[in-house]
Formats: structure tokens, sequence, C-alpha cells
């Protein structure tokens, strides 16, 4: 057997990239939340909180792109499985003192594979459509601290930040 295919689960013996065989796997209830941050400044946190920014309702069309991310996730990152999501939220706070707006989201599946990548992806979209709406106000706006911060379900169990 090829060093490549022992050591690695995204590899075949001949050293191609592959997807990995979860036909074997139970279906399980399973569950990721990511979290990130984007410090956007006091002027475009208000902005966004009062509803002024001119492109519109900054946070509800976030919101909207990351759960479409999450649901496009297989499309974008080349080794993740297909999956049939059964739930996805993104949730915002506002720190008006730091000017920073925390995105975090969460996915569930009842699936063979986790829904972390679906997670990340989701969180990060939804900081990327912030900036992409506010940008006209500010341009130094800074995305930050994209993680997991949990996991469950599947054979590796739960998993908290």
């Amino acid at each position: 057997m090829n060093i490549l295919s022992e050591e690695f689960t995204h590899f075949d013996q001949q050293g191609n990239a592959i997807m990995v065989d979860v036909s074997e796997k139970d279906i399980t209830v399973r569950r990721a939340a990511a979290q990130g941050s984007i410090y956007v400044g006091r002027e475009v946190l208000a902005a966004i909180a009062g509803h002024k920014v001119k492109k519109g309702d900054v946070l509800g069309v976030a919101r909207v792109a990351g759960i479409m991310a999450v649901k496009n996730t297989a499309s974008l990152i080349p080794m993740c499985h297909t999956l049939l999501i059964t739930g996805a939220g993104i949730e915002f706070e506002l720190n008006h003192e730091q000017g920073k707006v925390t995105a975090c989201c969460t996915v569930t599946v009842n699936g063979k594979t986790g829904v972390e990548m679906e997670a990340l992806t989701g969180v990060s979209t939804a900081l990327l459509t912030i900036y992409d709406m506010c940008k006209a106000i500010n341009r130094e706006m800074e995305i930050t601290d994209i993680m997991l911060i949990e996991k469950s379900g599947g054979k590796s169990g739960r998993v908290n930040r």
C-alpha cells in the first residue's frame, strides 16, 4: 500500500485526491457551530443597527447569504460531500463598544458525515456579506477569529471549544 493512502484519507494508492467513502458509516444526527467576527467600527455598526446602510438590511441579507453558503458548501470545498441539510441558522451579536459584529452559524444534518465545513462556510459567507454591504462606509473592516466552536454526532462524538 502506498504511504499516501495509509497516512492521508483523501488520497488513493496512486496519490490522487479522492473523496472519502462514507458508505459504511452510520447515519446519526450531526451538528456543528462556527463563529467569527468582523470589526466594522462604531459608525458602521450604528448604521447596521439603525438600518441606515444604503444597500439594505445588512444582517438579514448576511443571514440569507450564510444559509445559502451552507447549502452549497460541497460546490466550494472540493472534497466535501453533498448533504441534505436539516437545519441551518445564523445569529448575530453586536458589540457597540468594540464596533464588532460576531456571527454564529449552526448546522444540523441526519447523515454519515459531519457539517463542520458547512458551519465554517456559512459564518464566513455571512461575514463577507457584511463587508460587501458596508464597504462604501468603511473599507478597513477586519474579519477575524473564524473557528469551529462545537461539533456533535458521529464516531468522534462531541467537541466543544
